[in-house]
């Protein structure tokens, strides 16, 4: 078992990690618990009842949170033309068209994001062996591949974040910075927790959220009472 850091050992000292906690007690729990010298993320886990292994029960979309990330995203765009031209006005830190490919093709991922025009994706998709494994790839379900890029990237600069649940049923996403305002966190977990109740596959039975825990990076995981969560749906 890996040695528990001094300053990891302080925080569970906060806490009780057996017991459930309001969503408003875990995220200030959650900043208090923080064990890092920096403005770390504040991160929510969400375990599902879904079985990913059939088609209609594969969560996977994207929300811009009311209060952002806090984090800058770099957005690269695959767009010529007049999209192009609107993907540059609206803030993109990269765009092109071949001369990009190469580049990642080359080894090249100095940006977070990538937005696609569809007439782009067949280009695109030949990345899809390097792209696929780290989750860049363009997709529609997540609005990366669209026409309407200055929408799409503005979003992503507002604080958009893209959520999918993995193997497992569960869903992580980031819902801030440990410096925001505890109720500015809270209105993000909420918008979250809601929008992932919208989500539930009709052919889900059973209970939908069956965990939820809350944690800042490299920190403690503190439980989310499941009474608040549930109410979303």
């Amino acid at each position: 078992m890996a040695k528990l850091s001094k300053k990891y050992k302080e925080a569970l000292a906060k806490f009780d990690p057996e017991q459930v906690y309001s969503v408003e007690e875990a995220i200030k729990l959650a900043k208090e618990t923080s064990t890092v010298n920096f403005d770390a993320s504040v991160e929510v886990a969400f375990r599902l009842g879904i079985d990913t292994r059939k088609n209609d029960q594969q969560i996977r979309g994207a929300m811009v949170l009311p209060n952002g990330t806090g984090k800058t995203q770099r957005v690269l765009v695959f767009a010529k033309g007049e999209k192009a031209k609107e993907a540059e006005d609206a803030g993109a830190d990269f765009v092109g068209e071949q001369e990009l490919i190469s580049k990642i093709n080359d080894g090249w991922f100095d940006f977070d994001v990538i937005v696609a025009t569809p007439d782009m994706m067949g280009q695109v998709g030949r990345l899809g062996r390097v792209l696929g494994p780290k989750g860049l790839m363009p997709n529609p379900k997540t609005g990366t591949v669209t026409m309407d890029v200055a929408k799409a990237v503005e979003e992503i600069k507002a604080g958009k974040v893209e959520y999918r649940a993995e193997k497992a049923g569960i869903v992580h996403s980031a819902i801030g910075k440990v410096s925001f305002d505890a109720d500015k966190l809270v209105e993000n977990f909420r918008a979250l927790n809601e929008q992932l109740a919208k989500a539930k596959p009709a052919s889900s039975k059973g209970v939908y959220f069956k965990s939820v825990t809350l944690s800042t990076t490299m920190g403690p995981g503190i439980k989310v009472d499941l009474s608040e969560v549930r109410a979303a749906l």
